[in-house]
């Protein structure tokens, strides 16, 4: 009744299509929440149905949030309604008392038994590494592995890139210091920012302002140190005005800036970061980089700086104080030696992993030559004859070809075997980059919202999309919209 009146006053009075006007009239808070949890639990139900009957690894950390710690998990699994291998929002959780690794275990452990998840579709869990997550006694992951004996436990791939280079020599760490103080001096200082820029704007650089290095943001130094360099004249101009000794001291270390800028770019592995990354990619990557170090170090040290774009533009100068002595080439060598070894002691898991070469190379495998379970070798056998396997394979990626349809139905022991290798995280990204998500809702005017009882946060971090046809089924029509 009210609707044909307000189309009529609009049609007559306004003069424009009716139409466009009621779809543009917002609907009550109340109704908006209302639809945004009824998506948000539509998509939770198909998630939690699918991992009911299915191997999964998950990814989880906790992080504070203003007086509250929220526990946040990630799963990969396989999914039978996408057919492929999907990684997807499993919850956000608030940790009641304190965030150690039993009250951890805890949360989780009742959130799976509530939902009717066994704990022994767990293949693999992703942490950060903290005392909480795997500690030898009571850690998350300790615990875990007494419920879940052959659940592998994977130490974050990009916290420990982030650790290697911590590993700083004498010299080095100081002209670390001292460019972290000449950009807090700019940058941190509401009265120098705005003059800084201006000096910029004037010299025509490239940029107008300083990236400031922030410990807890992974791989910050590089692009940092990289803004540094490429502003490096106006900085010294400005640091002389306001800061004579602090200029003199960035002006001696320019040559260690370089080479810091340089290796800590390198260590900007955009590869490793994302989704669908899998295991035996992180270790391709981080495998090769640490045979790069090797030849990084053999370059500096017969002066061949291709490796190094900063130094090699430094050391073309024809001004005489910008040679680089036999001392420095001492120290950046020396550096890149300790970066192998200590690559070599972080990533030991990931050297000595041992992937069957049946799953990396299934489309060359031998059955002489195997190195399978006896009841997989029937299966084995197969495929090293199978035509149609060899060519899907040379167009899927691993991943893809082993969770193929096909492929599942007609080798599904070998698939088996395979999927612990091809569903573990080998960081916890996903985690990180849903925690800048966790505090772009809870800002200072919706403060008190509760993650657990809203599902803003399902619907912003899931693939899965909600069936709006059977929500709308569900719902009686009003006759009078």
């Amino acid at each position: 009744m009210i609707v044909p009146a307000l189309e009529e006053v609009i049609r007559n009075v306004m003069k424009t299509n009716p139409d466009s006007v009621l779809k543009s009239v917002p609907l009550g808070a109340s109704t908006v929440k209302r639809r945004i949890d009824e998506m948000a639990h539509n998509v939770e139900k198909t998630l939690l149905s699918e991992l009911q009957c299915s191997k999964f690894s998950l990814q989880l950390d906790e992080a504070t949030f203003g007086s509250s710690s929220v526990l946040t998990a990630y799963v990969r699994y396989f999914s039978p309604s996408l057919k492929c291998v999907t990684d997807e929002f499993l919850f956000s959780k608030y940790l009641e008392g304190d965030s150690k690794g039993e009250t951890i275990f805890r949360c989780m452990e009742e959130y799976l038994q509530e939902q009717n998840i066994s704990l022994e579709n767990i293949t693999a869990v992703a942490t950060d590494g903290a005392a909480a997550m795997v500690g030898r006694y009571r850690g998350f992951a300790t615990l875990l592995r007494q419920k879940v004996p052959h659940m592998v436990t994977v130490h974050c791939v990009l916290h420990r890139t982030h650790l290697v280079p911590k590993r700083l020599s004498g010299e080095l760490h100081e002209a670390l210091m001292i460019c972290i103080r000449s950009i807090n001096k700019i940058k941190a200082h509401p009265l120098n920012s705005p003059v800084f820029a201006k000096l910029c704007e004037k010299n025509d650089e490239t940029a107008n302002q300083l990236l400031m290095h922030i410990e807890v943001r992974w791989l910050s130094k590089g692009d940092s140190l990289q803004r540094l360099v490429d502003i490096f004249d106006s900085t010294v101009e400005f640091l002389g005005e306001v800061a004579p000794l602090l200029c003199h001291e960035l002006k001696k270390c320019k040559k260690h800036l370089l080479y810091l800028a340089d290796i800590y770019s390198k260590f900007n592995q955009k590869r490793l970061q994302g989704r669908d990354v899998t295991t035996t990619e992180a270790r391709t990557i981080i495998m090769g980089f640490q045979v790069k170090l090797g030849s990084f170090k053999n370059s500096l040290e017969s002066r061949d700086y291709k490796y190094f774009s900063n130094l090699k533009h430094f050391s073309t100068s024809l001004m005489e104080d910008h040679r680089i002595s036999d001392d420095d080439i001492e120290i950046f060598t020396n550096h890149l030696g300790n970066l192998q070894d200590d690559f070599g002691v972080r990533f030991k898991d990931l050297e000595n992993m041992t992937i069957p070469e049946w799953i990396i190379t299934p489309s060359d495998v031998k059955f002489e030559n195997r190195s399978v379970e006896p009841e997989c070798e029937h299966e084995l056998a197969e495929l090293s004859v199978d035509i149609a396997a060899k060519a899907a394979f040379k167009s899927r990626s691993l991943s893809d070809f082993w969770h193929k349809v096909n492929t599942r139905d007609k080798y599904p022991k070998l698939a088996a075997a395979a999927e612990p290798f091809l569903l573990a995280f080998p960081s916890s990204y996903m985690v990180e980059a849903g925690f800048s998500h966790v505090n772009a809702i809870l800002s200072k005017q919706c403060n008190r919202l509760n993650l657990e009882e809203r599902g803003d946060l399902i619907l912003k971090l899931t693939n899965i999309q909600p069936d709006v046809k059977a929500l709308v089924r569900a719902h009686q029509a009003h006759p009078s919209h």
